[in-house]
């Protein structure tokens, strides 16, 4: 009888199925994208100042980006792919 139990347990299916880490792999990629955004507009001379810091891409899309991002991967987390 601990035979069959143990065969039985090992035909349980994955966790999340492929449309799940289709979703997955997107948010992913949404998070990549924004940070990528984000870094970088450091200067070489430390003596120049440079305003590209503060430039909408970095303020407000970057940020964007990345919310978008986990609001999609919990999206994928929570998706029943049985409907």
């Amino acid at each position: 009888m601990g035979e069959k139990k143990r065969k039985q347990a090992r035909k349980q299916k994955n966790l999340f199925s492929k449309k799940n880490y289709q979703w997955m792999f997107l948010g992913l990629l949404f998070i990549s994208v924004g940070f990528i955004i984000m870094s970088g507009g450091g200067s070489d001379d430390p003596n120049v100042f440079n305003d590209a810091i503060f430039s909408t891409k970095r303020i407000r899309v970057a940020p964007t980006l990345i919310l978008v991002g986990f609001v999609i991967e919990v999206y994928a987390i929570l998706l029943n792919p049985k409907k």
